[in-house]
């Protein structure tokens, strides 16, 4: 009987192409809503690239917390260059078709980036818990070895933690149907158009983004437990308030992409939900993006202050 199985397989037509769905429901609404979009991703884009380069020019925002904050943001322009883009010419030219290598490379790009973000995010937990529990060894601790080291083993686990699984499924068949209900490659919606058993992949994975997520936030809830320890034994209550200014735009990021990232990968069967995975994906690859440079901007005086000497650089110059 399975030897019938697998001969039928092979006999069925191999996909070569994918068609993503995006958002049929308001596709008839698509140049409004490619506009939309378009207007959410170059203004991620802008504002992104706006702090990166505010970092790099003011030599007073160059210390540890502002070059992780500056790598985070170049990844988050990465991550959703390699998703929006296709949406846009979904909405525009309703050309939804993707190819099988295609699909997986943006799948792999995504998941890649994504966890490294979240180890990024993890790293910026450390670093303030230094900063503010061990201010006289932060200094020699962060130093700029160990920031590009702490970057670059970001990068390693991100890559070596989701190239297995990725590889793995794109070794599946897949003899249709080809119609992915969702607006990029995502791992949940391919897993599911598998003719193959995808089960151990399957559990693979939620164990590899159980663990991405969890090792995050669990350094998250110790590195501000013993924050909000040592702040609150803080004598003034203006020191309290400036030490918890640093961290609330830090907590404020974590916060909306734990929540949407939590609710699409970290269960154990990927073929459900996957209507409400694309509303939470759009969250994730959208609005968050968009966010975090007006919360880490708006929230924070050094940055406006080198907003501020930056413009006014310009004003003379002209």
């Amino acid at each position: 009987m399975e030897k019938l199985v697998e001969g039928e397989l092979r006999n069925r037509t191999t996909v070569h192409e994918f068609i993503l769905e995006g958002f049929p429901a308001v596709q008839h609404l698509g140049h409004i809503f490619f506009l939309i979009h378009l207007l959410a991703y170059l203004t991620s884009i802008m504002g992104n690239m706006l702090i990166i380069m505010i970092i790099w020019a003011d030599h007073r925002l160059q210390t540890p917390m502002y070059f992780f904050l500056s790598n985070f943001s170049f990844i988050e322009c990465c991550l959703i260059t390699s998703v929006i883009p296709k949406l846009l010419t979904i909405f525009l030219s309703g050309r939804q078709t993707i190819s099988f290598a295609a699909c997986f490379t943006q799948d792999f790009i995504c998941l890649f980036l994504g966890a490294t973000v979240f180890f990024l995010l993890s790293v910026l937990s450390l670093d303030r818990y230094l900063a503010i529990c061990k201010p006289l060894h932060y200094p020699t601790i962060m130093n700029p070895r160990t920031c590009y080291l702490l970057v670059t083993s970001c990068l390693a686990l991100g890559f070596f933690f989701m190239v297995v699984p990725v590889a793995m499924l794109s070794q599946l068949t897949f003899c249709g149907p080809n119609i992915i209900p969702h607006f990029f490659c995502d791992f949940g919606p391919l897993t599911n158009l598998s003719c193959s058993d995808t089960r151990s992949i399957e559990i693979l994975f939620f164990n590899l983004a159980f663990f991405v997520l969890g090792s995050s936030l669990v350094i998250t809830i110790i590195a501000y437990s013993n924050i909000i320890v040592t702040v609150m034994r803080l004598p003034s209550a203006k020191e309290r308030q400036r030490a918890f200014s640093t961290c609330s735009s830090h907590l404020l990021v974590l916060s909306l992409m734990y929540v949407s990232c939590v609710f699409i990968y970290v269960k154990p069967n990927q073929a459900s939900r996957l209507d409400s995975n694309r509303e939470a994906a759009l969250v994730n690859t959208v609005v968050t993006p968009l966010l975090n440079p007006l919360i880490y901007t708006l929230r924070n005086k050094q940055v406006h202050q080198a907003l501020r000497d930056a413009l006014s650089r310009v004003k003379l110059q002209k």
